[in-house]
């Protein structure tokens, strides 16, 4: 059992280390809370995720025209993604993820001890991640994320996440992450590390039982009882709106070439660049859509709006795509009910909210592929 008994002079802090997904964890926690008998039970969550876990109703309240009008179609189709490859691990070992941290709250409403919840919200710590994350190391984790939903990979056995308990597989797993996504590894071990560390400290209770990852275990333990500046962590990154700025930089670009064209090749070959400009981006934007089935008068939405949507950097040709397809096909309530048990990239698309987010999402990264390529299409006719 994976547990950590720290003195921190006004209090002990009971660390229960779990795998999220494991059948034992759920005894451990309930065995060590029972034993230990806390004045509070802090869990590695924030209010956000355990509503998420407790009240699967709360999709209801969704948006999803304000989520794309807002730019998080994105965001929120990330989320979905881990979700439902944490939901897909909990299937394959016969376990809903998270019910380590709902015994924990259930015991505690039934011997009315106190309930805390100690990590960062989640908005932040994604926001913080993205932000700090490389264009690249972007695409390679959706990419993997992706490929896992796809059931590309190893298999998880129960023995198998038993394993990842240990301290050794642990540092091993870590260091590795390290390696592939280092700004992940900052923002969502190393920081949360120190942020859950401090909330435990800061919790006024003369025994503390923490209900936390097993990865988070070795950092949150060094960093008890330390000074760390709890405002600095909760700060999410200004919005660099650099999508604006790559979209006013593609038309001055274009601005260039049509102008430099127009004096050395006359007005035929600014006829000319436009033709290859509306079609290439009407065409792809178009393309991307009819991948991810959208309904035809979304293709044809994503088809006419792309090639003047790309001439304005605040407008997206998704948007468009999106808001028409959330009119033909709108989400019906059991769609929205459907969301937690999302655990494929076709399911995904087969429900209505989420199918309005991929149609977003596709005909976006398309349009955006149509305008390097036009560009430099353009540019060779010169």
């Amino acid at each position: 059992m994976v547990v950590k008994k720290i003195d921190l002079k006004d209090k002990i802090v009971v660390l229960v280390g779990t795998a999220h997904v494991s059948n034992e964890s759920i005894k451990e926690v309930k065995e060590t809370i029972i034993e230990e008998k806390p004045d509070c039970i802090a869990l590695e969550l924030d209010y956000a995720r355990f509503a998420q876990l407790s009240e699967e109703h709360k999709w209801k309240k969704t948006d999803v025209l304000t989520v794309i009008k807002q730019g998080k179609a994105y965001l929120l189709l990330f989320n979905l993604i881990l979700s439902g490859m944490q939901r897909r691990i909990g299937r394959e070992l016969g376990i809903k993820p998270g019910s380590e941290m709902l015994e924990a709250a259930k015991i505690a409403k039934e011997h009315n001890i106190r309930l805390a919840f100690v990590d960062r919200d989640i908005e932040i710590t994604m926001r913080r991640t993205f932000a700090t994350m490389s264009f690249f190391e972007k695409l390679r984790l959706f990419f993997e994320l992706f490929l896992y939903i796809f059931g590309v990979g190893e298999r998880l056995t129960p023995e198998k996440v038993e394993e990842l308990k240990k301290d050794d597989v642990l540092s091993a797993v870590i260091k590795e992450l390290s390696k592939q996504f280092p700004s992940i590894k900052k923002v969502i071990v190393d920081e949360r590390d120190q942020y859950i560390a401090a909330s435990i400290s800061a919790i006024k209770a003369k025994k503390i039982v923490a209900v936390v990852g097993a990865g988070h275990m070795k950092g949150i333990a060094e960093n008890l009882g330390k000074e760390i500046d709890l405002n600095t962590l909760k700060k999410a990154p200004k919005k660099h709106n650099y999508g604006s700025i790559i979209g006013f930089l593609m038309l001055g670009i274009l601005i260039l070439m049509l102008s430099f064209g127009f004096y050395f090749k006359g007005p035929q070959f600014v006829l000319s660049a436009f033709v290859v400009w509306f079609l290439i981006n009407s065409s792809l934007s178009a393309i991307g859509a009819i991948i991810v089935k959208a309904h035809w008068k979304s293709v044809l939405a994503a088809f006419l709006a792309a090639p003047f949507t790309t001439l304005h950097p605040a407008l997206a040709s998704g948007w468009f795509a999106g808001a028409v397809e959330a009119k033909i096909r709108p989400p019906l309530v059991e769609d929205l009910e459907s969301i937690q048990k999302i655990e494929s990239v076709m399911e995904l698309n087969r429900n209505r909210f989420t199918h309005i987010l991929v149609v977003t999402a596709a005909v976006n990264l398309a349009s955006s592929i149509a305008t390097f390529i036009s560009l430099a299409i353009i540019a060779s006719m010169l």
